[in-house]
């Protein structure tokens, strides 16, 4: 059973190498948008948000030198507002309300979902693209559609949600790395 997950693990990172031109070209702009004061929004549902919340603990702290922190939100991660919205304007609410309070024109949404199908984090992307960021996306298996709506997308061609999972962490530090390169931080 083990060896199976190590396999299946192994081959869907050995198919990642043709991501690779995308997730620099994300570290390259990202940079430039935080550089210039503008902010990375990320939304995911269970593991996903756990692997948003990954991503922007890396910006907002560090990767692996030191730099000035960097605006970075987990729409998640606001519990109070989390379920509020969810309370009063539905689930499917949770992260465009989020985006439509915290987005500007020119930020960065990146949503996370391994179905690609997650009604909340479409949503965000919708409205997301309504006021003007650029909208990425990390899935499962494509076409999805997330991967339709963004304007950029990684889908991990797995068949496993945890496989799916583990490659979007080394998606998030591949990222994080390329951004860290871009902006001049030590290697």
């Amino acid at each position: 059973m083990i060896e199976e997950h190590f396999r299946a693990l192994s081959s869907a990172l050995r198919r990642m190498h043709t991501a690779a031109p995308t997730i620099e070209a994300w570290g390259s702009h990202l940079a430039g948008v935080l550089a210039g004061g503008g902010r990375l929004l990320a939304c995911g549902n269970g593991g996903s948000a756990a692997e948003a919340q990954h991503l922007t603990g890396e910006l907002v702290g560090r990767f692996r030198h030191d730099r000035q922190p960097l605006s970075a939100i987990a729409l998640h991660a606001d519990t109070s507002a989390a379920t509020a919205i969810a309370n009063d304007y539905g689930e499917h609410e949770l992260y465009a309300r989020q985006v439509r309070a915290h987005g500007r024109e020119g930020d960065v949404l990146l949503a996370l979902s391994t179905s690609g199908r997650s009604q909340n984090v479409v949503a965000a992307a919708k409205v997301a693209h309504e006021h003007g960021l650029r909208t990425w996306a990390l899935t499962g298996p494509g076409p999805n559609p997330l991967t339709a709506l963004c304007d950029d997308a990684v889908a991990v061609a797995a068949e496993h949600v945890a496989t799916v999972q583990e490659i979007h962490l080394a998606v998030v530090h591949a990222l994080c790395a390329q951004l860290d390169h871009t902006l001049g931080v030590a290697a």
